[in-house]
């Protein structure tokens, strides 16, 4: 019997994507239910769960994965802590930035990112790849420039919603319109 490694599997691609969503999930509930802090509080518990379930179940955590879970335990506790819930706004901001500006030193030293995470299944002229990740820098600026809007003109109840919702649908929509591109610049037998 043939065994398919779990990392290569569909089901392994779902369960992750459930197991990274959870903490989100848990941070909107408890911000209806109770308070931005108490929400920021049980984040900071289900992203420290969650990164360990994903070590002993997968055996990794993927380097953007822990430096995410850093900032968030960073600015998550100074949310508690100084009682302020700036800082946890700040952490979007900051993760986009940081994400900004990955991808923009990786196509700088000639190893654009975004083609280190897809070569491997798809295949794409250089400029097409470079193209790609210009584009993600410029949508990690925008949402995190957008963040800071939102946080200090609108209230945090709108920024909640902003986080969980408004950036999930932005990024899937991004990603949607990227694999589009992608698509349209594949190689015919890789279609």
């Amino acid at each position: 019997m043939v065994r398919i490694p779990l990392h290569n599997s569909l089901l392994y691609v779902r369960v992750k994507q459930i197991i990274d969503f959870v903490p989100l999930l848990f941070f909107f509930i408890l911000y209806k239910l109770y308070d931005v802090y108490i929400a920021t509080g049980v984040l900071v518990i289900a992203s420290t769960l969650q990164v360990i379930v994903t070590f002993v179940f997968y055996k990794e955590v993927k380097k953007m994965q822990l430096a995410s879970f850093i900032i968030l335990v960073v600015f998550g506790s100074m949310t508690i802590f100084l009682h302020d819930d700036n800082f946890i706004k700040w952490k979007v901001t900051i993760t986009y930035t940081a994400l900004s500006i990955l991808l923009s030193a990786s196509h700088l030293l000639g190893r654009p990112a975004i083609k280190g995470m897809l070569s491997k299944e798809i295949t794409l002229p250089d400029d097409i790849w470079s193209k790609i990740n210009w584009a993600w820098v410029c949508f990690f600026l925008f949402c995190a420039g957008l963040n800071i809007y939102i946080s200090y003109e609108f209230s945090t109840d709108v920024w909640v919603n902003f986080k969980v919702f408004g950036l999930l649908i932005a990024t899937f929509i991004f990603t949607l319109f990227t694999s589009i591109y992608i698509y349209k610049h594949m190689k015919k037998k890789e279609k």
